[in-house]
């Protein structure tokens, strides 16, 4: 019965945080190791183990609910997930611009931070073309960079500008690299976004720039979200983290698309 116990107790706990999640939307590790009485390694191997499942998505410091294919978490919320990996892919991708490039940043808290790498490394004469409000406040104040910035209709949760104007500027336009965010990458399919209008800008961006790397953590890989961007053979290159599915990473290289794990 001793070797039981602990068992039942920890599935017992977790089926409790669960509910807590499905009540709240989010929880903290600080606030279910006050609730339970046990330390924050207890309560982190148990939403390791619930996210695993797929049943929340670890944030920093807690866990929330997995969204639909056709939700999307707030930027706020978003910066919080899996920060240390984005923060090595955007490093990695800073890495690839040269100087007096015109590169294209799409928006996200992946891009925001290949804008930050931008920032420290200060390249030479630089163009950015962006829709994205995080990304030109990053951006903003260098005199080393020209900054060209892609208005239209405003999405709130993304802090980024859509529509057909965003699309017709983008369309007048040439890059030499653009740097795509997903929601989903899959070998199959390609790469995808909730929002039908963030789908179709990210498409004409595809079509401006003479060079494509999607950046994207390991967590996006498989996902099908609601809108397509375009074919998977568009893109050139895909900058990811060191958790992503090895069968994954197989097939995209198989195709012909690089493949940069950080």
């Amino acid at each position: 019965m001793r070797n039981k116990r602990p068992r039942l107790l920890s599935e017992e706990r977790r089926r409790e945080i669960m509910k807590l999640l499905e009540e709240q939307g989010r929880v903290t590790v600080d606030s279910l190791s006050d609730r339970f009485h046990i330390s924050a390694v207890t309560i982190r191997s148990d939403l390791e183990e619930l996210g695993t499942k797929g049943l929340l998505v670890r944030s920093h410091g807690g866990a929330i609910l997995p969204l639909s294919p056709h939700q999307e978490y707030p930027l706020q919320l978003k910066k919080t997930l899996h920060h240390a990996e984005k923060v090595r892919i955007g490093r990695a991708a800073a890495q690839l611009i040269q100087p007096r490039q015109t590169v294209i940043i799409d928006g996200g808290t992946t891009t925001v931070e290949v804008a930050r790498a931008i920032r420290r490394n200060s390249p030479e004469a630089l163009t950015v073309i962006t829709h994205a409000l995080n990304i030109a406040v990053e951006l903003a104040d260098l005199p080393n960079i020209s900054l060209i910035m892609i208005g239209g209709l405003l999405r709130h949760v993304s802090r980024s500008f859509v529509g057909p104007p965003a699309e017709r500027m983008i369309g007048e336009l040439h890059a030499d690299h653009l740097f795509l965010a997903v929601d989903g990458l899959d070998p199959q399919t390609g790469p995808s976004t909730p929002d039908v209008l963030e789908a179709q800008l990210n498409a004409a961006m595809i079509r401006a720039a003479r060079e494509v790397s999607v950046i994207a953590d390991a967590t996006k890989f498989g996902r099908r979200s609601l809108s397509m961007i375009g074919d998977i053979r568009s893109i050139h290159r895909v900058i990811t983290d060191d958790r992503v599915n090895e069968e994954m990473v197989c097939q995209l290289r198989k195709m012909g698309i690089e493949v940069l794990i950080v």
